[in-house]
């Protein structure tokens, strides 16, 4: 198998970090919904496996980190093959009903939107320690462009999925999209954010970000906050600031964050009662925070790993149930918000091991 995992994150986790929780159960379970994901019908409607926000961007985002920390030389995992694979495998079809028949009306362009952003989202992470975009990647960001909103008050965005599910496929979802559009170019290696072709693109985006930001939740702001540690000029140190200040006055005693805290949300009645900090967002916050440079030592970071380290579960996930209904023991959704804490959890953890996650994607800083 290639070996660009390995190049794109570099961890050194210190032995003692890894004794009070446990890497390889972690994986265990990663790797175990991977491959239930890979087989999910639902989850292979364009004809390759989705990387979907709740288990499939996670994955690739913590998976090459517990390799490397565990000291495997085996390469990528087959999922991870099967999802970044796919992902260049679809980049070329630019026909939204092609990929997607079995939508309709106004659901087709939203996928497609959401799917061409996380595309190049995943090969930007791909691409970058290779200093050059891959015939793949310049095609994932012309793509994304070519149908990036140019007019009227969602200009830079783009069309995004929307189920009224929580906290990724809503109305509000469409900044969260957006901020995932500016990491992806943020994340693009070499030259490609000074090319004029994109510059007004880039322009538009970073317009949007900024003026929505009040409207949006703190959730899909810490995706901005991540995505502005990798695209320069895309916030003033001042709004980074400001969200990492949010984060200290919203922090719980025990050093979590509640569902409430990163809102706000739509109500959802039959949604499980959200009591007490909770996993996803605080393995969100942990890693983000990381990203935009808070140190390990920092009170506010070093609270959320000891919340972190002590609530894997004996089955080695972190558990987070759905923010929109209770679904049935043993379908997939079931963990689909355990697959996102889980993925977070474990990306923050080694990255705050040995100074961070070492990666020309992840750590590299905003060009200048």
């Amino acid at each position: 198998m290639p070996m660009r995992w390995i190049a794109l994150v570099a961890l050194a986790v210190a032995p003692a970090f890894c004794a009070d929780w446990n890497p390889k159960q972690a994986e265990h379970y990663l790797d175990g919904r991977q491959k239930e994901w890979a087989a999910w019908p639902n989850a292979l409607v364009s004809g390759v496996v989705c990387v979907s926000c709740h288990t499939g961007l996670p994955y690739l985002v913590a998976r090459p980190a517990l390799r490397r920390s565990l000291g495997e030389k085996s390469g990528p995992t087959l999922y991870e093959d099967l999802l970044v694979e796919g992902t260049r495998a679809t980049v070329f079809r630019t026909d939204a009903k092609e990929l997607f028949g079995g939508l309709k009306g106004r659901l087709v362009d939203q996928v497609y939107g959401a799917v061409s952003v996380v595309s190049a989202v995943v090969i930007a992470m791909e691409d970058a320690p290779r200093g050059k975009l891959s015939p793949e990647g310049e095609k994932a960001f012309e793509r994304m462009w070519s149908i990036q909103v140019k007019e009227g008050p969602a200009q830079g965005s783009w069309q995004w999925s929307d189920y009224n599910l929580d906290p990724w496929e809503t109305k509000d979802g469409v900044y969260y999209g957006a901020a995932l559009g500016a990491l992806a170019t943020g994340l693009t290696p070499g030259d490609y954010q000074s090319r004029p072709e994109i510059r007004r693109n880039v322009e538009w985006l970073t317009a949007y970000l900024r003026s929505e930001q009040g409207h949006t939740s703190l959730h899909n702001r810490l995706f901005l906050l991540w995505a502005s540690s990798k695209l320069h000029g895309l916030l003033p140190n001042g709004d980074q600031q400001a969200i990492l200040a949010e984060l200290r006055r919203k922090q719980e005693s025990d050093g979590g964050w509640t569902l409430a805290s990163l809102g706000p949300w739509a109500k959802h009645d039959a949604a499980p009662p959200a009591v007490g900090s909770n996993s996803y967002v605080t393995a969100l916050a942990a890693f983000c925070m990381e990203q935009a440079g808070v140190k390990p030592s920092d009170p506010l970071l070093s609270r959320a790993l000891a919340w972190l380290r002590s609530h894997q579960n004996s089955e080695g996930y972190w558990a987070a149930e759905s923010m929109n209904h209770k679904h049935a023991s043993g379908t997939m959704p079931e963990k689909f918000m355990s697959d996102a804490a889980t993925g977070y959890a474990t990306a923050a953890l080694l990255g705050a091991g040995s100074g961070g996650i070492q990666s020309t994607a992840f750590n590299a800083k905003p060009r200048r």
